[in-house]
């Protein structure tokens, strides 16, 4: 074909997922790879999804598993959902919580929601890879938000005008944000609320990795915070996503939204228009999961990532040159790793391929402006120990060949 069919402009602010192509590595024998942020599949609750399904398909529902269903969501997942948010701070009824295929669906639908051409996104430097793939088609401006700066709300919006539109939300993570592995203080959670209120903007918070707590103490969400402040959760700016991808199994692609009445049914609305509803089997099998061995399967999970950090931390500090530096994450799967100035992870990334046969994710695609080319992130989650301390070996030998006059 030689035509050039007239494709809208959005799609060129398209991107392919640098960590989808890497994912393709994990087949190969000889690759370690630190490049996946995944759960280990080996901790999946195979057993509890068996009996889920068998009982779905041999019950009285197995008509309506395989049938359309509200555009709303599974209503006994929903109720588990409602009781869930409550537990962790946020009191909310039926008519705030919707389900999403993941919670990367939700990330869509809220740039879909809240974003005209020429908008600003405030996000974290770095933030969650997937939030920009799913904001980008939007055609944003994005900048950067710094939540114990010394920037005034009227400093964001000014540079919002001078871009085109005006600011529309606040996006991060709430805890062991990806690609960091940090955690927002209580300060910097109520910093994001108040700036919200300020420039009169949604907060989203990201909790994809609530549950994956292995020390310290656990901070209310951001929606929680605000509840408290304002009453009532059909008052509140914050749009709360969550997923079980990392639970219970993300195959099945089951996330939710908890948020105001008002902007639930606006993403109802969208979801009619989309695919109509999530797969309604997988809801009904994640619910009977959840009901039977959530907290169970989050703390047979929290025991093993919590080892896996323990030894890649300990690798790190074993084998890393001097002028590198990692965070600490207190949960979830990942580390931060800065070289020194002048290192490029991707062109280190290119090399580790070839010679050392290990693999992680450069850090730059994880900036809206695509900088902090000497970053990367590497995932502890499905590697055993044995792998991690020999992947470690290998990185540091690596990136001492790669220093600045090595």
């Amino acid at each position: 074909m030689t035509d050039t069919l007239k494709l809208a402009s959005r799609t060129s602010r398209m991107h392919a997922s640098e960590i989808r192509e890497l994912l393709k590595l994990l087949g190969r024998p000889d690759i370690i790879s630190f490049a996946g942020g995944i759960p280990d599949p080996d901790l999946f609750p195979a057993e509890e999804f068996k009996q889920a399904f068998d009982a779905i398909m041999s019950g009285p529902e197995h008509q309506s598993a395989l049938q359309y269903a509200p555009s709303e969501g599974y209503g006994p997942l929903r109720e588990w959902l409602v009781q869930y948010m409550g537990r962790i701070g946020v009191p909310c009824a039926l008519e705030n919580i919707v389900l999403m295929s993941g919670s990367q669906q939700a990330l869509d639908y809220i740039g879909k929601l809240f974003l005209n051409p020429g908008d600003t996104a405030l996000v974290t430097w770095p933030t969650y890879m997937g939030a920009l793939l799913a904001f980008n088609p939007y055609e944003p401006a994005y900048d950067r938000l710094a939540l114990m700066g010394n920037r005034s709300a009227g400093d964001f919006a000014d540079k919002a005008k001078a871009a085109g539109g005006e600011v529309k939300f606040a996006y991060m993570s709430s805890d062991f944000v990806n690609p960091t592995g940090e955690t927002l203080t209580l300060a910097q959670r109520n910093r994001a609320l108040d700036l919200g209120k300020e420039l009169d903007i949604a907060v989203i918070e990201d909790g994809a990795y609530q549950e994956l707590r292995y020390d310290g103490e656990a901070i209310p969400p951001i929606q929680a915070l605000e509840i408290e402040r304002c009453g009532s959760i059909n008052e509140a700016r914050t749009i709360y996503c969550g997923t079980f991808s990392k639970t219970l199994s993300p195959g099945l692609r089951v996330g939710w939204v908890c948020a105001r009445s008002d902007i639930v049914d606006r993403l109802v609305m969208m979801k009619q228009a989309a695919d109509l509803h999530s797969a309604t089997i997988n809801q009904m099998a994640i619910n009977q999961v959840a009901r039977a061995c959530f907290d169970s399967q989050v703390a047979k999970a929290n025991a093993v990532y919590r080892e896996r950090r323990d030894c890649m931390l300990a690798g790190l500090a074993k084998h890393m040159p001097d002028g590198v530096t990692w965070t600490k994450p207190e949960g979830g799967m990942f580390i931060w790793v800065t070289l020194p100035e002048g290192v490029d992870a991707a062109d280190l990334l290119s090399r580790s391929l070839e010679t050392e046969k290990v693999a992680f994710v450069p850090g730059r695609p994880f900036f809206a402006d695509g900088s902090n080319e000497n970053t990367l992130r590497l995932s502890y989650s499905c590697m055993a120990n044995d792998q991690i301390e020999e992947g470690m070996v290998r990185l540091g030998r690596l990136l001492r060949a790669a220093m600045p006059g090595a």
